[in-house]
């Protein structure tokens, strides 16, 4: 069944922020690592069974969670003795792109909506990502967090992107799969919110609680391709 279209009103929007990890890329790749893969290298390393090792990293991101050390592939890397970034393109290969959602972005810059990228992901994991996506061309502005030295999450992140990306929240729609970062978005007054509620494609849809919420980025897109330009956009990589 296909998702029913979304109603934005593209003419009140001039900019468009998008997340990374489980809202333009699969989150099933993270999941995968993180909750399995991990564990596996971990046990070897330490000849510990794989139920020891995930119940001891389990605790560990717990602990961690909603922490930028939580992002930190370097931190991981000390704190587990790995090179975190290079374990990750041993399965590399689940890295995918969402369906839909370079068509999306190729309309966004027909449409003359300023696209940027805001993740929360370390450097080493956006290039890996990047590289293996192509998806860096479809963007004004790729902003990580670990360049801000902020998440997303916290108070006080999106006025540091004030400083090197400046644009009224009013006329802005973010769209993110983490529904902490949805509500510090909330209360930095963005106009327009979505919540992706598939961000796994092999976990069942949610809806998210408060948010306007799609499953595929093809609901957008029939509003989108009715919407007026805007005129041209600059292009933002090299800021």
């Amino acid at each position: 069944m296909t998702p029913e279209p979304i109603d934005i009103d593209w003419t009140r929007i001039d900019t468009v922020f998008l997340d990374m990890d489980g809202t333009l890329l699969d989150l099933h790749f993270d999941n995968h690592f993180w909750l399995e893969h991990m564990p596996r290298r971990y046990a070897e390393a330490r000849g510990i069974p794989v139920a020891t090792a995930r119940a001891e990293l389990h605790a560990r991101y717990h602990d961690l969670a909603g922490t930028i050390e939580w992002y930190c592939l370097d931190h991981w890397s000390r704190e587990l003795g790995f090179d975190v970034a290079l374990l990750k393109r041993e399965v590399e290969h689940l890295i995918a792109v969402h369906p839909r959602v370079v068509e999306f972005l190729e309309l966004l810059g027909a449409r003359g909506r300023r696209r940027v990228l805001v993740t929360n992901a370390h450097q080493r994991a956006l290039a890996l990502k990047l590289e293996r996506t192509r998806l860096a061309g479809h963007f004004e502005h790729i902003i990580c967090a670990h360049d801000l030295g902020a998440i997303k999450e916290t108070p006080g992140f999106w006025s540091r992107v004030q400083t090197i990306e400046p644009f009224d929240p009013t006329r802005t729609l973010f769209v993110d799969d983490n529904p902490q970062v949805l509500r510090a978005a909330h209360d930095y007054g963005f106009g327009w919110l979505l919540a992706v509620g598939a961000p796994d494609s092999r976990a069942a849809p949610r809806r998210v609680e408060g948010f306007a919420t799609i499953t595929d980025f093809g609901q957008l897109i029939p509003g989108l391709d009715a919407a007026q330009s805007t005129g041209s956009i600059s292009s933002g990589l090299g800021d």
